[in-house]
Order: structure tokens, then C-alpha cells, then sequence
């Protein structure tokens, strides 16, 4: 896309993911040498590279182009940042005020900026994310990247990230499935009495004896809603249906909390050294642990550090615990080894306050920076070593945004150090990683140092909005590819794929059903009707088929391969419906492990290169291949197919007919009226590139998959 400043088209074109203009592609490890180009069709006296970079800091310097000899094109070869952080860069286009106000729309000229000094007229030229293949765009002003400006002009990027950085090979495009332990299954040693004995130390709780009982959303008239209803499920109930994560090609299970607290999220963590006793405590969990190892199914554990529970043995506010908390040493004045982990201090009305999480109250937030909160959680015999040691294979952060970057930092290198580099740091990060900003910074969340992954929402947002109809496939396209560019690709091959969560409303729900109206009253009505729950199912489809197919670890959100709906909590923790299945979630749940199994035969889709073929309106293609000798991104090589073609048709309403050019590979596409006899959510796979130079007729709301024979 070029901008309307330019009165002439594609007169300046640099495109930031064609190797002619920018190589290597995409993020760069720090020290590395990258070579830029621009072309400019028009007389300007110099080209210059502007750029900032850094972290907490930005510094900003210039560099100018060269112009090659009897060419239109400019050139520069610019050495990375030896420490990790961000490049922004933007070009520079200095000339005469005539050579400069050529470019330029006569309308326009009065915007451009004069360096009277020099004699010389500025033309800006900066990232468009609307510019396919990362081409650019022309701008008056220089792009804005100070953490505190707003951000336009866009610049084009560079993550500078760690030369050592290395995440798990077995993470990379591993399906992972993430369960609500509560809400999963109860398991053959489910007792109800058993369950109901924690009520006489925590009198909030609700206890529902029938499984597919309604989730509560009122709690007791003494409390109000806490989170505190639970159904039973547990450790050992999970390590029960082993056989069917197999069957599903689970290679990672993602568990939220199953450490003791007092809800049933565990979120308000009690005890960060016990497994709750209502998921069957240590025993259970060993139990739990040794299973899955023997299935060959690793498991990331939920970290919840920037808070604890409130009930619990540190703070202790309610007194059930025989340590002293830090709540205690406030109130009763005793010593409390707990009480420079929370910040308090007195009221007006000289009532205690303490600082908590978001301000809820039961959620006491800790000072992460305190030594002995460290050592306690990151210590040689801390908490993340010890999960480590008894079978997890990482851990999940939850709100790694409110964390700081040097626990970050020195959360990795106790999880690397306790796993001899094995061991998975995922993080919860929502917005796109590699710019996030909090607490006034840019966040080192992207760089190799922190994390290994996060959970990839901005995926989930861009699938979503596709399937919904809120945006066109060329706008996917833009979004993810822009999205490759930017991150590392040892975290973009690990990255948590996830439409649904705990935390978000159901995809299907999201897909097909009204917008959520908010109060609990209303969303416990709301359930899709049939013809809403068959396009619904039939996008959950898709959006599997895009998650399966695309870089990264693709993640089901338990009950989402039945087609389970909510909005959010607690409608999106609802209990899996054993042996309640009805026709159409069978059906779902065949599709899911077809193309889960699909994912686990060929190592194309784990590790193969990616590659946009067509995206436009409604109709996505795109390519996961290894190279001529059978090598994947990564430079391993992979057996099976080297090339695997993804087709998939949005609209509900028209069928496509798909057709691959002869001596060119383009896509051509025609659309056709659709029949009575089209399956919905459908896909099929075929092994002959012939039938798509043929053409085949792709359904509504279907895919097909080709896989290219050797």
C-alpha cells in the first residue's frame, strides 16, 4: 500500500520481509550484522538510515545509505546491538526542495519539513502495517517509539534478542491441552464426604455432589461470590483419562493452580509447597506425575507470584493457619518470617491496609524485589526447583507483566539450571511481546532472557476476528505475518496457540453466539440454538485446522473439542460432560483428534517453514514446507511430506473453487453457488498436487489439506 503523501506510485519501496531489501529475516540475535536496501525512483542527494535502540533506554544515531552504482537502490550493512533490546528504524529521504516536493502530492508539499540550515527538504519513510510484505510507507515526521509517545509513525522493527537463546526442542509445535483441575474428572477414588471435610476449616466453600450441576455464581448469603463452589476433580481423576489425551496427540498438559488455596481457581495460592489436599495432595500428584511420564505427556505447572492468597500460611488474615503470617505480625504485633513480603500501612481511621492485586483484598500482592521472598521462590531449594525435581516440565507465569524483569530473569536461569536447560518458562503476557510496555518501561519479555514463550492471545484475537467475519484474510495475513517478523523464531516455534483459556470467554461462544451482555444473571441464559451451534461448531473447526497448521504450539482448552460454550468465568470452567456427550460433540471431538493425529504424523507442521500463498475476503492458503533436502526452520531433518498445503474458506454462504496455476504455483480462485449437499466445518486431504492444478471445490466454512507426496 502506498500512501496518498506520494503522487507517484511505488516511487520509494523498501519491504522489511523480502530478503532483497532486509536479510536475514525477522529477529536477530544481538552482535549479528544485518544488510538493508530501499529503491528510490526519483533524485534525492542522500538516503539515511535513522534508528533507536535499546531497552530502558533508546539511543537514537543515523547512518547513511550507499547507492549502488547505475541502480536505484541504496544500501547499508548495520551491526546489531551487542545487548539484547529493540531496533526501530525509519529512512530518511534528504534533497532539494524541488527533488524532495516531486515526490510529493502538491496538495501535501506544505508539510514537509525544511532543514533551512543545510538547505535540505526531509521525506519520512516508515513501516505501514498495512504494506504487504512489510513494505512501507511515507510520512512528514519521523515515527514516535519513546515508551511515553504514541507510536505513529509506525517504525519498522528488529528484536535484538540473546545470542545463547535456546527453548526446548520438544516444546516446538508440541499440541498442548490446558486443564481446570477442579472441573476435569473426579477420578475412581472420588468421595464426597472426603471432599466435604475441608468445608469445616473453610466454611465459604460449596460443594456440588452431581458433576454436570450448574456452576455457582451467587456463593453463601454470609460471603457472596468468592469462587469457592467446587465439583471434585483431581490429580489422579486427570491421570485416569490418559488414554484420552493420547488419543487426543497431547504432547503438553498446561494445569492451572494445583497448589493449596481456598478457591477453586487457586489463584490465591495458600501453600506454594503442597499440592491441595482436594486434588489429592503430594500423593496424588506423584501419582499424577508418574503417569504422565510413562505416557510420555509432560506437564507445565501455574505459577502465581506477584500474589498470594490472603488464607494462607504467609498472610494468614484468617488465623487457620499455626504460623504466624505476615498479617498477624501487623495486628497481633508477633514475628512473622513472612512480614517484608506485603507492604501495609495505616488508615485515616488507623484500620490496617495492605497493598493487593488489582484490589481485591484477597489477593495480597508481594514485593518481588524482597531477598527472602526470592530465595523462597527461586532459591536452590525454592519453589520452582522443587516442582522442577518432582516431574514438571516448566512453568506457566501467570501476570508475568507485573513482574519484575530481574525476577524474570532470575526465575530462567533457576528453571534452566534445575532442569539442565530442559525445562519450559511460558509467560502471560497478552499484547504482542516483543513492545510490550508496563510499570513505564518496554518489557524484556521477548529477548531470550525472560521467557521462552507466552501465551500467544494476539493469535487468538486475529483467528477470532477472521472466523467472525470482523476482518479479511488479507488483514490475518498482515497481522500474523507481522507478528513472525517481530519475534524470535526459537519463541515463535514455541509460542502458546490458544483460542479459548480460563481466563476468556469459550471460542465457540465468541464465534456464533451474541455479544456478552456482562452480568452473570443474563450469560447463565444465554446458550447458542441450533443453527448458531452448527456454525459455531463449524468455525471451531477452522480455527483448529489454522491452530494445527500455523508455527507454534497449538493449545485446546479442555471441553473446547466437544464444542463446550461460555462466556467468562466461571461459565468457561464449567465441567467436562463425561459420558454426557451428545451426537454433535462426538462428532467434534472425531474431527479434533483426525487432524490432531494428522499433526502428530508429519513434522512439517511442527517445525516446518511458513509461508502465505493467497489471502483475500474470505479465503486463507497458506504452506508449511522443509527445504529441498528435508530440513525444517531449523536446519533438522524431518521425515514425511516436505510440503503440506492448508486451504480453508470462511464464508458461509459461497462455495470456492481453488485452483493452482501450472507453471507458476499462483492461486486462482472462483466462486461458486452453494449446494444443499455442502458439509459445514468439514476438511479433507488428498496426496496429488494434480487434483489442485485440476482445481477442487472447497465447501462453506470447510478447509482441505494438501499433503505433497514425496
Amino acid at each position: 500500500m502506498t500512501s496518498s503523501i506520494a503522487n507517484t506510485s511505488d516511487i520509494v519501496i523498501h519491504c522489511s520481509r523480502r530478503k532483497e531489501y532486509r536479510s536475514p529475516f525477522g529477529a536477530q540475535r544481538a552482535g549479528s550484522y544485518v544488510d538493508l536496501a530501499i529503491d528510490v525512483f526519483s533524485s534525492v542527494d542522500e538516503v539515511v538510515l535513522c534508528y533507536a535502540y535499546g531497552l530502558y533506554d533508546l539511543s537514537y544515531s543515523e547512518m547513511k545509505c550507499v547507492r549502488k552504482e547505475d541502480s536505484d537502490r541504496w544500501t547499508c550493512h548495520i551491526k546489531m546491538p551487542s545487548e539484547e533490546g529493540i531496533l526501530f528504524y525509519w529512512f530518511c529521504l534528504r534533497g532539494s526542495a524541488e527533488d524532495i516536493e516531486a515526490i510529493v502530492d502538491p496538495d501535501c508539499r506544505e508539510f514537509l519539513y525544511r532543514d533551512h540550515s543545510e538547505q535540505q527538504t526531509y521525506l519520512y519513510y516508515v513501516a505501514s502495517w498495512e504494506g504487504e510484505d512489510g513494505k512501507g510507507k511515507f510520512a512528514f515526521s519521523a515515527p514516535k517509539v519513546g515508551v511515553h509517545e504514541d507510536k505513529y509513525p509506525h517504525a519498522f522493527q528488529i528484536t535484538v534478542y540473546a545470542r545463547d537463546f535456546k527453548t526446548p526442542d520438544w516444546m516446538k509445535g508440541a499440541l498442548m491441552y490446558q486443564i481446570f483441575p477442579d472441573r476435569f474428572f473426579r477420578g475412581s477414588d472420588y468421595s464426597y464426604e472426603k471432599m466435604t471435610e475441608t468445608g469445616k476449616t473453610r466454611p465459604e466453600r460449596i460443594f456440588h455432589e452431581d458433576w454436570n450441576e450448574e456452576v455457582d455464581i451467587h456463593g453463601k448469603k454470609e460471603t457472596g461470590y468468592l469462587a469457592c463452589d467446587f465439583y471434585g476433580g483431581t490429580l489422579k481423576g486427570i491421570a485416569e483419562k490418559a488414554d484420552y489425551l493420547k488419543d487426543l496427540q497431547v504432547d503438553v498438559l498446561y494445569l492451572n493452580p494445583i497448589c493449596e488455596a481456598r478457591s477453586n481457581h487457586r489463584y490465591d495460592t495458600a501453600d506454594y509447597m503442597n499440592v491441595d489436599p482436594l486434588l489429592g495432595g503430594i500423593p496424588g500428584y506423584k501419582a499424577f506425575s508418574q503417569k504422565m511420564h510413562e505416557c510420555g505427556i509432560r506437564y507445565i505447572v501455574d505459577g502465581v507470584f506477584s500474589h498470594t492468597g490472603a488464607d494462607s500460611r504467609y498472610f494468614n488474615k484468617f488465623g487457620r493457619y499455626k504460623e504466624t503470617g505476615a498479617y498477624e505480625s501487623k495486628t497481633k504485633k508477633k514475628p512473622s518470617k513472612y512480614s517484608s513480603w506485603y507492604s501495609f500501612w495505616r488508615t485515616e481511621d488507623g484500620s490496617l491496609g495492605y497493598d493487593s492485586w488489582w484490589g481485591f483484598p484477597d489477593l495480597p500482592n508481594v514485593r518481588e524485589n524482597d531477598l527472602s521472598y526470592r530465595d523462597y521462590i527461586l532459591g536452590p531449594e525454592g519453589v520452582i526447583a522443587n516442582w522442577l525435581r518432582g516431574g514438571a516440565s516448566g512453568v506457566r507465569l501467570d501476570v508475568s507483566d507485573e513482574l519484575p524483569d530481574s525476577f524474570l530473569r532470575e526465575m530462567r536461569m533457576r528453571v534452566k539450571e534445575s532442569s539442565a536447560g530442559d525445562a519450559m518458562l511460558l509467560g502471560e503476557v497478552w499484547e504482542e511481546a516483543t513492545t510490550k510496555i508496563s510499570y513505564g518501561n518496554y518489557r524484556d519479555f521477548a529477548l531470550g532472557r525472560t521467557h521462552d514463550a507466552v501465551m500467544n492471545y494476539p493469535f487468538r484475537d486475529a483467528v477470532l476476528s477472521f472466523l467472525r467475519g470482523d476482518t479479511d484474510a488479507r488483514t490475518f495475513s498482515l497481522t500474523m505475518e507481522r507478528y513472525r517478523e517481530n519475534y524470535p523464531d526459537e519463541m515463535y516455534y514455541c509460542m502458546m496457540n490458544l483460542i479459548s483459556s480460563h481466563d476468556v470467554p469459550r471460542a465457540i461462544t465468541v464465534l456464533a453466539g451474541l455479544p456478552d451482555p456482562g452480568d452473570r444473571e443474563q450469560q447463565l441464559k444465554m446458550k447458542l440454538d441450533d443453527k448458531a451451534l452448527a456454525k459455531g461448531l463449524a468455525l471451531m473447526r477452522l480455527a483448529f485446522v489454522i491452530q494445527i497448521m500455523y508455527p507454534g504450539a497449538p493449545c485446546i482448552y479442555y471441553g473446547d473439542e466437544l464444542g463446550m460454550e461460555g462466556y467468562r468465568d466461571p461459565f468457561n470452567r464449567r465441567t467436562y460432560p463425561w459420558n454426557n456427550e451428545n451426537a454433535h460433540m462426538q462428532q467434534n471431538l472425531s474431527f479434533y483428534k483426525r487432524l490432531a493425529s494428522l499433526h502428530q504424523l508429519y513434522p512439517v507442521l511442527k517445525t516446518g517453514e511458513m509461508k502465505i500463498v493467497y489471502a483475500k475476503e474470505d479465503v486463507l492458503v497458506f504452506e508449511r514446507f522443509l527445504d529441498s533436502e528435508g530440513h525444517d526452520h531449523f536446519g533438522k531433518v524431518c521425515q514425511g511430506p516436505k510440503k503440506v498445503l492448508c486451504i480453508l474458506n470462511r464464508s458461509d454462504k459461497i462455495k470456492m473453487r481453488i485452483c493452482l496455476g501450472e507453471s507458476d504455483n499462483s492461486i486462482s480462485i472462483k466462486k461458486m453457488d452453494k449446494s444443499d449437499s455442502d458439509i459445514s466445518g468439514a476438511f479433507e486431504t488428498f496426496q496429488d498436487e494434480k487434483i489442485l492444478r485440476q482445481g477442487i471445490e472447497v465447501a462453506p466454512l470447510s478447509s482441505c489439506i494438501c499433503i505433497y507426496k514425496e
